[in-house]
């Protein structure tokens, strides 16, 4: 069974290891470096960007986030998940783990208060699905090898890069789980190009 990891540190944990599990995959929740070993795919889970970065330096998690990105296997950031796939975030010297060609711009939906559920459609996933934005980022700009899956309102709120995939919404608040099960697809892809890789080598 492909096991998914959910960063553990901060944020929707629960809430994704539900979406993963009814998706069909193993799921995971990561507390250690090691535990990035035993799994095929990440998600970083939505929560609050600033408090996940502190937790990430506090416990020497970002040199081996971007080394797990960087082997091929597949990462899906949600919210703040997606901040901290961003090469540069709007208004801020700082990145986090900079792996996804893309410029995020923080809150850009509106304040706590201001969430709101919106129907919207999402290429190769769903005609039209429900999309739960709370304090919520989008993509203000996306490289030419990112594929733009969603806009709403104009916005770009989910896109796919290789082995990336990013959202500003929560789809783990729902109980429409196909945004999950298309990661999920992605990761079996990932492994699957790692094992033809191998057996050419």
């Amino acid at each position: 069974m492909v096991k998914v990891g959910i960063l553990g540190l901060q944020g929707a944990v629960r809430e994704h290891v539900k979406a993963v599990e009814n998706s069909g995959a193993e799921a995971i929740v990561v507390k250690k470096i090691e535990q990035l070993e035993e799994i095929d795919g990440l998600i970083l889970p939505g929560g609050e960007s600033t408090t996940m970065r502190r937790l990430i330096d506090k416990y020497e998690f970002l040199q081996p986030l971007k080394e797990f990105a960087a082997t091929g296997k597949a990462i899906f950031g949600t919210c703040a998940g997606l901040i901290l796939l961003a090469k540069k975030i709007e208004g801020s010297e700082q990145t986090h783990l900079g792996v996804m060609d893309i410029v995020v711009e923080r809150n850009s939906f509106g304040r706590q208060r201001e969430s709101f559920e919106a129907d919207i459609a999402v290429a190769g996933v769903a005609d039209s699905m429900t999309a739960v934005f709370i304090r919520a980022p989008h993509i203000i700009e996306a490289g030419e090898n990112v594929e733009i899956l969603a806009k709403y309102n104009g916005r770009i709120v989910a896109a796919k890069e290789g082995n990336l995939l990013g959202c500003s919404f929560h789809p783990e608040l729902t109980d429409d789980n196909r945004l999950t099960a298309y990661f999920i697809e992605m990761v079996k892809n990932a492994m699957n190009e790692k094992v033809a890789i191998e057996t050419t080598i």
